[in-house]
Parts: C-alpha cells; structure tokens; sequence
C-alpha cells in the first residue's frame, strides 16, 4: 500500500487496510511512503500495518493558472530537475522492496511516492490498483496508469481519462469513525476537547498541510465573530508551516484566549470535526466525505492554484447539490467579511444548518473502503492462482 504527500492520501489507505485487516487478520499489509514525509508516523503508528518502508520521490511542480510563465521560473526548474533524480533513486529501491517482500497486489492511493513503485510494479510484473478521490484524476496515477490492472475511483467514470473497461466507481475509503454525530457522543467528544457543553463550534481547516490564505482569512475575522457570538469557541487546525503565524495573530486577542483552539494537525480529527456546528475547509475529496458522513454543515474554500483544478471541480460539484456553501478564495483575500457573513448565518439558522448538512450526508457513501478491500484481496487471490 503506498501513498503520500498529504493527509488525503494517507488515512484513506489506512482506512482500508484497516477493512482488510477486520476482514482476514492474517493478511501481512507493507506501507511505501516518501522519504521524509512529514506524516510518516501515521503509517507507523497504524495497528493495521505490518511494516513500513520510506523511499525517494520527487514532486513535478506545475500550478493552475500560471501558463507559460512556469517555463521562466528558473528555481521551479532546477527542483523539478533534481527531483526527476530522487525519482529514478525511488524507482531503484522499490524494486529491492518489491523483490524481498514479493506482496501479491500493491494499492496505490496517489501522490508523488506512487510514481516510482508504480514503474517498479510495472517491471517486477506485480498488479496493483489506483484510487483517485477528486473529480479529476492526479499526475501521479496518471504517469502510471498504462500499467494499471483497475482504476477505481470517487466520482461517476466519465469525469476521468483512464480507459473506460479498468475503471471502477467505489467512492472514497474513510474511517468508520466518521459517521453521524448523536448528542450523547458530541458532548462526550466536547468534554475530551476540553470545551463547555453548550459551546457552538466553528472548526477551520485547511487540511493536513494548512492553508496559509484560508488561516489569515479567519484570524481577521474572529475578533468580530466571537464578539458577536459569546459562546462560540474557534477550533484552528493550521498545518504545521503556519501554526506560528496564525498563533501570533491570536495573540492579539487576549480577550478571547480561552474561546480560541490553536493546532498545527490532529490525529482524531473525528472529533473535531464531530463537535462542530460549522466548518469551515479546503475542498479536498478525502475531507469532504468525511465531514459528508458525519452530516456536517459546510463552508467550503476551493484552492483556485492546485493543479487541474481539481477542488475547484469538487466544490462545483457539491454545490450544485446543494449540499455546501461555496465561497471563493480569491474574495476572502479581498474581503474576509465574505466568509464572516456565512458563518453568522449558519450559527444564527439551525434549520439551514440541518437542511445543507442532510443534503451534504446524501452525497457519501461510507461503504468504499470495504469495496477496496475486497477488490483488493481478489485481486492479490487471482495473482497467487
């Protein structure tokens, strides 16, 4: 199992090794991950994996929007240049991995570790299956999709490229933690968090790897919000890289220290999200149908500059479902009042809270990760016959 780069890529496959495991204790499960990737441990610390290995991989930088400037841009070229090596290194030591451990089926969730064990598969003759979570398929998989047995993927088949016959619609894997909140496990969750009771939650996040333009949006507006609003407490998950940035700019708010929740990244980001009466997110697919299981109430901010477009994609999609409020990126840099407005609105108006969370939970589907499992061990079952 390999995947990598962001939280997206990692709890998914965590949550079906996990089905796999509940399924047959005795299948051996081995996690590739990036050299020095920063959430290594999650893998490590995971009861379901038997062993992990960490291998180079190198990140092809391209941004949306950006055009031909991206040919100028001499240092953006001198990495992809460098990485290009830690890619060819990556592939040499899949394939030591691949020839000790001799697994029967690799899965290959995404991210820039996918790239060199994807060749190495490909040349030890080893099946493995990708999984896409956004509406448009990542570089990564793409490189690697010639050798592909099966494409499965989040979204309806038409909205990706691969060949139709491999292609099969699972949705994304999340953890059976995520599932609807009753009020007995809300207050119980509040009282692990250490919050009051009757405290009304906004949770922002800009994902595992934070969101600098999202962070600095809110830390403008909270001043206004929790004036307004004296029971509502703000939970900040930051991302490592801006944790202190946005502490310093709470720290200007000393008056209401003890209603706001700096972390920089969580483990049982269940509860976080599971104490929330508004959230406020990125629109990656992984945390999207998670928070869709757990019937929340959604403020989401597309990142316009990820490459393909991709959240911007998945944030159309769900909002013409009616199941999110969409608010652009680019305004909340201009004007974080924007975001300031919805956020009231939800707080004030339960029953628009209830109406776009319900229309939220019918977009997910909790049953992907024990499809992957079993697709998986078929799989692994047709290679050993």
């Amino acid at each position: 199992m390999t995947g990598g780069g962001s939280g997206g890529h990692i709890t998914p496959v965590l949550a079906v090794a996990s089905e796999i495991k509940q399924e047959n204790p005795k299948v051996h499960l081995i996690y590739a991950i990036g050299k020095n990737d920063s959430l290594i441990h999650l893998p490590e610390n995971d009861s379901s994996i038997d062993k992990v290995f960490s291998i180079r991989s190198g990140k092809f930088r391209r941004y949306h929007g950006e055009g031909i400037k991206q040919l100028f841009d001499i240092p953006t070229i001198l990495k992809n240049i460098r990485d290009f090596f830690y890619v060819c290194i990556g592939f040499v030591q899949a394939i030591r991995v691949l020839k000790k451990e001799r697994p029967d089926v690799i899965f290959i969730k995404g991210g820039y570790v996918g790239v060199p064990v994807g060749l190495a598969a490909a040349v030890c003759s080893i099946p493995y299956i990708t999984h896409d979570s956004d509406a448009v398929p990542g570089l990564a998989n793409r490189i690697i999709s010639k050798w592909a047995q099966k494409h499965t993927v989040a979204m309806p088949v038409e909205n990706y490229s691969y060949d139709t016959e491999k292609m099969i619609q699972v949705g994304v894997p999340i953890s059976d933690a995520y599932r609807p909140v009753s009020l007995s496990k809300r207050q119980y969750y509040l009282k692990e968090l250490g919050l009051p009771k009757d405290a009304q939650v906004v949770l922002v996040t800009g994902g595992g790897l934070g969101a600098q333009r999202l962070n600095t949006a809110i830390t403008k507006i909270a001043k206004k919000l929790l004036g307004r609003f004296t029971d509502v407490h703000i939970l900040h998950l930051t991302g490592a890289s801006n944790e202190a940035d946005v502490r310093k700019q709470y720290d200007a708010m000393p008056t209401f220290a003890e209603r706001i929740h700096v972390q920089p990244f969580v483990d049982t980001m269940y509860m976080y999200t599971g104490v929330a009466d508004v959230v406020v997110a990125r629109a990656g697919a992984n945390s999207l149908a998670e928070l869709a299981a757990q019937q929340k109430a959604c403020i989401i901010v597309p990142n316009p500059q990820l490459t393909g477009g991709h959240q911007m994609k998945n944030a159309e999609v769900l909002e013409l479902a009616g199941a999110v409020k969409v608010v652009s990126d680019t305004q909340i840099v201009k004007n974080p009042e924007l975001l300031l407005h919805d956020i009231e609105l939800l707080l004030k108006n339960e029953d628009t809270r209830t109406k776009l969370a319900e229309a939220f939970h019918k977009t997910a589907d909790i049953s992907a990760a024990e499809k992957l499992a079993r697709i998986l061990q078929d799989t692994a079952k047709e290679a050993k016959a």
